[in-house]
Parts: C-alpha cells; sequence; structure tokens
C-alpha cells in the first residue's frame, strides 16, 4: 500500500480546526450586555451585584490596566432549544495561549453565589441540561482587566507593572457574550480525535498500533458530513470506539494526574489581584468536580486557603464541602511556595509550621508532601526541616529547567547536610501545568529515569503561574487514556496516594547529596535588593522580638504578643513566596513590600522596646540587650548587661596616601584609593588580602542576559568588568577608628565607611549606593591569600559546602550561588569569613599568582545590585546601603558568630540592672535560633537549637526558670514520637547533637 499517513494527518488537522469544533455550539443567540466600571480597587461583590451599568455590545473596548469591570448579561433561552443543553459562552478578549496572563472573571448567579471562573480556556457557563425553553438568564461577571506582561515578544520593558504608571488605555474588547446550544456528541468526538490524533504522533511511525488509528481516523472522517456534523458525529465516534478500546501493555507507565492549578501569589501580577485569581479558580474547580466524579484537584500554600476563607465565603463553603468530600485536597503543608535559597533557618520552618497547621485547623487534615513545583533551587539545609515538620516527601519539577546538566534522577532520596534523606519526586512530564496533550504524556513516559526500577510517576495537571486549573477537556482526555495502548495509564489521584504507591514500588531509591542547584535564574539572589534586606532584617526582628517578648513574659507578667507575632510571621513568610523575595515581580509588587517591610519593623520593634522596658525596670545603669545567640562584650547571650568595651583603634597615616586602622589583632592598610591592601592578622601573622591585589574593589558588569532579565545572569557577564578604582575623596572618620570613601561612576555614587573597632577581627564596610545605572551588576571583591579547594556557606540550620574550582560541568554552573549570613574559607589552622548584613549571591573563584610567590588567590565577591528592566523597569534605583566585614584569622565558629552579629542591631537602654537570659548553652557550636513562648498560649516556653559548626557537641542548656518539665518536639511543638525527653536536673538539660541536628524542646513551667 501507498503511505498516505501524512495526507490523513493534514486531513485530520484541517477537519477538526475548521468543521468539528466550530460545530460543538451548533446554534447561539446574543445576551443584552451592560457594564459598570468600578472606580479604584475592586468593588465589594455586593456592590458589584447591585451597581447599575451602561449598555454595552460586542466589539467594545474595555478595561483600563488593573481595572474592575462589573458586566451584566441577560437573556432568555428559546424555545426551540427545549431538551437541548444549553451555555453562556462569554468571551472578554481572550487569547487562549495566555490562560492565568490576561483578563479573568469570576461569574455571579444575582443570588451572589458563585457560577465559575472565566479564562482563556474556560469561557462558558452551564445554564441547563437540559433546558425547557424560556427560562430567563441573568449573569453578573466580575471582569479583571489585568494587563498582558509577558507577550509575545517577551522581556520587553513596560510601565504596565504598576497601577501609578500603566495609565487607562482600555485593554480589551468584548468579543462574544452569547446563548449557544452545546452538543456534547460533537465535543465528544473533538476529545477522540485529539487523543488519537495526538498519540498518534507520539507512536514509532513503524508501529502497527500508528496504523490502526490512522485507519480508524480515516474512517471515521469518510462518514462525517461536513456539511451537518452534530447529525453524523455519532456515526463517526463509532468507527473510533474499537481503536479507543485497545487496552495499554501491562508494562506501561503509571501517570498519577493530580488537578492543579499553580498560582503565583505575586509575580506580573500584585497581591490583591491573587486574592481574586484564587477565588476564580477554586469556583471552577469546585465546579469541576461536581461534574466529574473520577476527579481529584489539590491545592497548596495555606495563604491561598487564608484569602478565600477571609475575602470570598461564598466559594469558601463550596472548598469546605469539597475537602470533605476528598476531592479537594490540601497540598504541600506550607504558607506559601516559597522561594527555599535566601530564608533563614527559622523562617524556613516557619513556613511549615503555620502551613501545616492552618490544614489541621481548618480541616484535621496533615500533609505528608512539600509541594514546591516552581521554586529555583532547593537549598541543602531543608530536608531536615521537611522531616522535623513531619513531612515525608518532596515534589517539584523545576531542576528540569536546568540549562547545563540533566539531572539524572526522576525519584530519589535528597540527603542534606545533616544526614537526613527525603524521598522526592521529580515529575518527568517536565512541567507544572499539564495538559494531558499526547505529547506531555508520552514525554513522561520516555523521560522517566527509573525505568525498569519503577514505573509510577505524578503529572501536576491544569492551567497554571496564574491559575485556571484542571478543565472538562483534560478530564475527558485522563478518562480515555486511563487505559489506553500506546499510551501510558493516566489515573487521577491525591498527591499521598501518588507518593504511597511509588515508596511501596521503589523503597530504596538512589541518593542525591546536598543542595538542589537549579542551573537557571541566579540572578534572582540579588535583583530587588530592598525585598530581599526587608526580609532579612524582618527574621532577625521577630527573633529578638520572641525571645524578648517570652523573656519578660516569664520574668515580667509581660503580655505576649501572641496575635501580633502570629499575624507578622505570616506577612513575612507571604513575602517568602518565589517570585517575591527573588525580586522577579512586576514593579507594583515591590512597592508594596517595600512599605510593608517598614510597617513590620515599626511593629517589631515596638514590641522589642517595650519588652525590654519591662526587662531592664526604672535605673540609669546602662545595658546592652544581647539578642545575638552567642555572648558578645561579656554580655550573655539573650540577656542583658554592662557592656565591656576592650583595647583600642588607632587611625594612622599610610606612605604613599591612604591610612592604616589597627587594634590589638589587626592591621588595615586603605591606599589612596579607597581600596584595601592589607589586613594582617598580628596575632597570627598572616595576610589575608592576596599579594598585589586589593580587597573592598568595587566592579561593575555589563548584565543583559539572554532572556528573563529580573532572573538570570549568564556566564558571559564575567568576560567584561570595569574596576571602580578611582576616589573623588579618601578621609579619616571623625571617630578615630573609620575610613570614609567617596566614588562616582556612570550616573551613580557610592560612599563607604571601614571601620576596626576595637578589640575585633573584623573590618567592617558599611557601603551607600545611589544607583542609577541600567542593566549592569555590582559586586564587591575581597581577594584573598589562601589556598582553598572549598568553602563554607550559610544555609538552613547550619553550612554547605562548594568547591572553588570548576573541574566539572556541575561545579562550573554554580557560577553564582547563595550564602546566608557568612561565606568562610580556610588553609588548616588559619581562614578568612565575609559576612553580611543583607546580601545572598556570591562568586568564589580561585587562580594561582604566576609572580611573586606562586601562591593561590582565592576571590570572594558578594552581589550588591542590578539593573534589568524586565519585569520592573526601575529595578533598584535609588540609595541602597549595605554592610559587611571581612574577618581575619576565623574558624567556622568565628564565621557563624560574626554572621549573627553583624545582623543584629545594638539596643541600649538603661535601667535597674542586668537581666539574666531565659535559656542559654554553654557550647558555641549549639546555637539557639529561637526562644519563644508556645503557640498554644499554654505558656510553656520553647527553645530551637543546632549544631552550628559542622561536627558533633554536646552542652548544657541552663534555664532561668523552674521547669517542671522537658520534652522533644517536632516544629509544630508536638511530642515527637520515640523520642525521650534529655536529662535535667536542678533546670540545666544535657543535650548532644549530632553535625548540623536541629531540635527543639518545650520546657513546661513549674
Amino acid at each position: 500500500m501507498h503511505d498516505d499517513r501524512s495526507l490523513v494527518e493534514a486531513r485530520l488537522k484541517r477537519v477538526l480546526d475548521e468543521r468539528i469544533r466550530p460545530a460543538v455550539y451548533p446554534e447561539s443567540v446574543p445576551l443584552d450586555v451592560s457594564v459598570w466600571q468600578a472606580p479604584g480597587e475592586p468593588a465589594p461583590v455586593a456592590e458589584g451585584l447591585a451597581a447599575e451599568g451602561e449598555p454595552v455590545t460586542v466589539g467594545a473596548r474595555w478595561g483600563a490596566p488593573w481595572g474592575t469591570n462589573w458586566f451584566r448579561v441577560t437573556g432568555t433561552v428559546p424555545e426551540r432549544w427545549a431538551g437541548r443543553t444549553v451555555e453562556a459562552l462569554l468571551d472578554l478578549g481572550f487569547d487562549e495561549n495566555m490562560p492565568g496572563f490576561q483578563c479573568e472573571g469570576l461569574v455571579y448567579h444575582p443570588d451572589g453565589t458563585p457560577a465559575k471562573g472565566l479564562n482563556p480556556r474556560n469561557q462558558w457557563v452551564r445554564i441547563g441540561a437540559p433546558v425547557e425553553g424560556g427560562e430567563e438568564v441573568r449573569l453578573h461577571i466580575e471582569a479583571a482587566s489585568n494587563p498582558v506582561i509577558l507577550d509575545y515578544h517577551p522581556f520587553l520593558p513596560t510601565q504596565l507593572g504598576d497601577k501609578d504608571t500603566a495609565g487607562s488605555e482600555p485593554q480589551y474588547t468584548l468579543t462574544r457574550m452569547d446563548l449557544a446550544v452545546f452538543d456534547e456528541t460533537v465535543w465528544q468526538l473533538v476529545i477522540d480525535l485529539e487523543v488519537l490524533g495526538e498519540l498518534m504522533a507520539e507512536l514509532p511511525v513503524e508501529s502497527q498500533r500508528r496504523y490502526e488509528i490512522l485507519r480508524a481516523v480515516d474512517r471515521a472522517l469518510d462518514l462525517l458530513d461536513l456539511q451537518d456534523v452534530n447529525g453524523t458525529a455519532t456515526r463517526a465516534r463509532e468507527q473510533l470506539t474499537a481503536v479507543l478500546a485497545a487496552p495499554a501493555v501491562p508494562s506501561a507507565h503509571r501517570i498519577s494526574a493530580v488537578g492543579h492549578a499553580h498560582i503565583d501569589s505575586a509575580w506580573l501580577w500584585p497581591l490583591r489581584e491573587t486574592v481574586r485569581k484564587v477565588a476564580r479558580t477554586t469556583s471552577n474547580m469546585t465546579a469541576l468536580l461536581e461534574d466529574e466524579p473520577d476527579f481529584v484537584f489539590a491545592m497548596s500554600q495555606a495563604q491561598q486557603w487564608a484569602w478565600v476563607r477571609d475575602h470570598r465565603p461564598e466559594v469558601w463553603a463550596r472548598v469546605k464541602k469539597a475537602v470533605v468530600d476528598g476531592r479537594f485536597v490540601p497540598a504541600g503543608g506550607m504558607w506559601v511556595e516559597s522561594d527555599t535559597n535566601m530564608p533563614g533557618s527559622e523562617a524556613m520552618a516557619r513556613q511549615f509550621v503555620h502551613g501545616k497547621r492552618f490544614f489541621l485547623d481548618e480541616f484535621g487534615i496533615e500533609n505528608d508532601e512539600a509541594w514546591l513545583p516552581d521554586t529555583f533551587g532547593f537549598a541543602a539545609g531543608l530536608p531536615q526541616i521537611i522531616k522535623a515538620a513531619g513531612t515525608k516527601y518532596l515534589l517539584t519539577q523545576k531542576i528540569s529547567w536546568s540549562q547545563t546538566n540533566t539531572f539524572p534522577h526522576h525519584t530519589f532520596r535528597w540527603e542534606g547536610i545533616d544526614g537526613t534523606r527525603i524521598f522526592t519526586h521529580f515529575p518527568p512530564v517536565d512541567t507544572y501545568n499539564c495538559s494531558v496533550k499526547g505529547s506531555e504524556i508520552a514525554h513522561a513516559a520516555k523521560n522517566f529515569k527509573e525505568r525498569g526500577w519503577a514505573r509510577h510517576s505524578l503529572a501536576p495537571t491544569g492551567w497554571g503561574d496564574g491559575g485556571g486549573g484542571t478543565t472538562r477537556e483534560m478530564v475527558a482526555k485522563a478518562a480515555r487514556m486511563k487505559d489506553l495502548e500506546g499510551s501510558a495509564r493516566v489515573t487521577w489521584e491525591t498527591p499521598s496516594a501518588f507518593f504511597e504507591k511509588a515508596v511501596a514500588e521503589y523503597p530504596e531509591p538512589p541518593v542525591w547529596v546536598g543542595e538542589l542547584y537549579l542551573e537557571l535564574h541566579r540572578a534572582t539572589l540579588t535583583s530587588q535588593a530592598q525585598t530581599k534586606q526587608g526580609n532579612r532584617r524582618s527574621e532577625h526582628l521577630l527573633r529578638e522580638a520572641e525571645l524578648w517578648a517570652a523573656t519578660a513574659a516569664v520574668r515580667t507578667g509581660f503580655p505576649y504578643p501572641y496575635e501580633e507575632l502570629d499575624r507578622i510571621w505570616k506577612t513575612v513568610l507571604l513575602h517568602q513566596f518565589h517570585d517575591i523575595l527573588p525580586g522577579s515581580s512586576i514593579a507594583w509588587v515591590h512597592r508594596e513590600a517595600r512599605a510593608t517591610y517598614a510597617r513590620v519593623a515599626g511593629e517589631l520593634n515596638g514590641i522589642i522596646d517595650a519588652a525590654q522596658r519591662a526587662l531592664a525596670g526604672e535605673g540609669t545603669v546602662p545595658l546592652l540587650f544581647n539578642g545575638a545567640p552567642h555572648a558578645q562584650g561579656g554580655v550573655p547571650a539573650g540577656g542583658a548587661g554592662v557592656p565591656v568595651t576592650e583595647g583600642s583603634t588607632t587611625l594612622g597615616v599610610r606612605p604613599g596616601g591612604g591610612f592604616v586602622l589597627e587594634n590589638a589583632l589587626l592591621r588595615a592598610e586603605i591606599d589612596a584609593r579607597g581600596l584595601v591592601v592589607s589586613v594582617y592578622d598580628t596575632e597570627a601573622g598572616r595576610e589575608a588580602v592576596a599579594p598585589g591585589h586589593a580587597a573592598n574593589l568595587l566592579q561593575l558588569h555589563p548584565d543583559f542576559p539572554n532572556m528573563w532579565d529580573a532572573w538570570d545572569v549568564d556566564a558571559f557577564y564575567r568576560n567584561t568588568v570595569t574596576d571602580l578604582t578611582g576616589a573623588e575623596s579618601v578621609t579619616a572618620g571623625e571617630d578615630g577608628a573609620s575610613v570614609l570613601v567617596v566614588r562616582s561612576f556612570g550616573s551613580s555614587r557610592v560612599s563607604q565607611v571601614l571601620t576596626l573597632a576595637p578589640g575585633e577581627r573584623r573590618l567592617t564596610v558599611d557601603t551607600e549606593v545611589d544607583w542609577h545605572e541600567t542593566e549592569k551588576f555590582l559586586k564587591l571583591a575581597f581577594p584573598l591569600d589562601l589556598h582553598a579547594e572549598r568553602y563554607a556557606s550559610e544555609t538552613q540550620f547550619g553550612h554547605a559546602y562548594r568547591p572553588t574550582h570548576a573541574n566539572t560541568s556541575w561545579e562550573t554552573a554554580k557560577f553564582e550561588a547563595c550564602n546566608h549570613r557568612f561565606l568562610h574559607m580556610e588553609e588548616p589552622g588559619w581562614g578568612v569569613a565575609v559576612v553580611n548584613d543583607s546580601t545572598y549571591g556570591h562568586d568564589v573563584t580561585r587562580t594561582v599568582r604566576t609572580d611573586g610567590d606562586a601562591g593561590t588567590t582565592t576571590t570572594v565577591r558578594v552581589s550588591l545590585l542590578r539593573a534589568p528592566r524586565f519585569p520592573d523597569p526601575e529595578t533598584d534605583q535609588g540609595v541602597h546601603r549595605f554592610r559587611h566585614a571581612l574577618v581575619a584569622g576565623a574558624d567556622i565558629g568565628d564565621a557563624v558568630r560574626e554572621g549573627w552579629r553583624i545582623n543584629l542591631t545594638e539596643r541600649h537602654l538603661t535601667g535597674a540592672g542586668e537581666v539574666a537570659p531565659l535559656v542559654t548553652a554553654d557550647n558555641d557550636a549549639v546555637v539557639i535560633t529561637a526562644v519563644k513562648l508556645a503557640d498554644d498560649g499554654s505558656g510553656d516556653v520553647v527553645v530551637r537549637f543546632h549544631e552550628a559548626h559542622g561536627g558533633r557537641a554536646g552542652t548544657t542548656l541552663s534555664v532561668g526558670f523552674p521547669v517542671a518539665g522537658v520534652t522533644v518536639t517536632d516544629l509544630l511543638e508536638r511530642p515527637l514520637e520515640g523520642e525521650s525527653a534529655p536529662e535535667s536536673a536542678d533546670d540545666r538539660i544535657a543535650v548532644r547533637l549530632r553535625p548540623f541536628q536541629l531540635m527543639t524542646l518545650r520546657l513546661r513551667r513549674a
């Protein structure tokens, strides 16, 4: 036979596009439409329902950027349609390629109950099935005219990302407002042909199955009268019955489809719009659950559930019912799908505490899985936190975006810095927006790297990013793929059901040790510096607020601010969402974030001040309140006392220009350019700065990545660099312990203060940048005279090591990485730390000097600022302040201590006398990260701590109040099964910890 495959496939495409799909709605009549434009921000639902609008017709332009229009559509079902299925077709001006990225709507009945959401892939509302004819139809649409930010030519700078700059030009054209007959037989034929056509395209050309499908499709099209599709669709479908009934082979890959709508809590839309996106999506999903008995939908992010509860009670009622039925499933157990690289130890723990507690309180449900499909890489400290929260599994697919290396597993155990292992799954479908296309299902099966060991994978199914969720078309396609020859088997299942099967069939998968580094989006460690500073400072203020409020509550009866702290924690956790903290959202989001962080700081400082004043009492004794986990100036950690200052600093003139700062431990030389040419450890007799190099060197790079401007920095940025060595002035500070440096470059200006405090090993660099560059990358370099093959980078509850070389493609790809408060590198017996108060991105490289001593120069560069133009065209413009310090002669313990110290404000008050700490540890390797009262209001004191140096450690916790009982708990402050209480006597508790081990104790007060 001649090969007519291409002919039949082309025939199928045209007939589907031009004849069959249009016949799904064979008859229609227009609806009458009126519109009311809400002034300013979105109006309450009741106001929108009651508003009187102006008549409008299809073809009218509507919707200023970020506006809200309430459409009222009315009409009558024709009598001749009696007995047929009728739907309203409501096209607000949709582009089907942009679900979640343009205008959307939520349809209400006149009584205020929600019908369903509208988006480019979901434009219908069921009126009746069947109708009697003559029914009056009245619907209200809350339509959001969200502008398209990420258009077909992506990453172009736009002013549409903030309502203050977006203008008022209408964004959309009202396209269709009709009542229409829905022909389900034709719709089912469309699904049949799509499933078979897409499957056929994935099968080998030489396969028997492909040609059986081809012949069946050809016969079906022969029997379809293209002038009477509706009258002949049934006989066409009959020709497809046999090929659709052929069962899958026994060894077929098995896919657990989970209904899903990844909704970014903010990204190309502000937080307030996400509240409505969640309402629209959950309305659609509850409606779909009612129509489709096999369908299951999972939604993560407790914050989004809370938004529905608090803002859309009419939607919440439907959601709660679906949860009780077991088919609308809380997933993930986190407050939001956060970034996991930058959040600090306690903040990462609280993501799980607040997320899991919400689902427990609202539904009595506890999640077993962490659900983070779109997060930009995963810190090596995360597995221990997941386990400490009572969670067993992790799901993400984002690592499939890596540009350089292909991750070797889809199902594996992920081992963190302390040895904790978490069963992890990367869906081989390589998307969190699976639409059940044949190409996606085939890719999942072919791509699955555990073939032969396992056969189960998961597919998050539904339109996402901007929400939307699963459609009836996806459900119908999945039904045909449940047992279909040539295809993977697709079944709707909950995440927990999938993981139970995956563990059962593959109980000992391979192990991946260390961070899950995304080889993409590295610039998210730097973009939007003030958002990152707000996060870091909020984390430390929360630590202080809990510490001092708990201490004051126990000592003085100070009212512990449970509700205030709970609310503030949730605000900070929300802003750790993986497009807010990483700096990849529109201008509106970051403008609001800056204001929010300022408000949070004000509230927390108020709590701290009130608690400290209650503790200090009346008096004139000068007190330092030490909120750090280490003693400082003679004041114990978590206590207050009279600070002791040892030694002095001298300031001298350096021969050849510049100045010399010197104390009993260090001598620092700043040359006439304001660069640090020497930091000499006088005790060890070691120079920290590499010979022939200068530290405190600002370096400017061009920064125009190939795509994803706010997200990416591409390796070629390093090919061009400008060293900013020219100084307008280098002068001595009035305090006699500092040097002031001023520089200008481009349209920007930098002022620095370099300080060497008495008795300290750290040279502090305070940098103020008035930044007005475009598409530039600013780094601060510290070239060190150290031969180090690896360096330590702080992460949650410990630190991870990375190589300083680039032997492999995996190491080469990590040319920009994340740290928290410190970086540390050392030769045996001597090292250097670089600590910071608010930066995360950095790079570490090494070279061998070709002249002089031929030694190794290890260069640490911290990333200060970028200036991408998408999605925020004014990213980081303005004044920024950073603090860094070079700590010479530092071991890992010094790095830990100085990292904490630079992040906590010294707080001085006068009072009656010393304040003893609530809890102290007698081993500096054990760091107390939280002291607080238990969240249940019992008055118990909760203490969380970890081993911070990377070795085994014993410590005695001294408790400054009578203790009636000690309990080891999980992060949610519940007793930990199988863990006996540590030995305690006389309010002293003996603890032994493994390297980086995290422990939480609950202390019952006597």
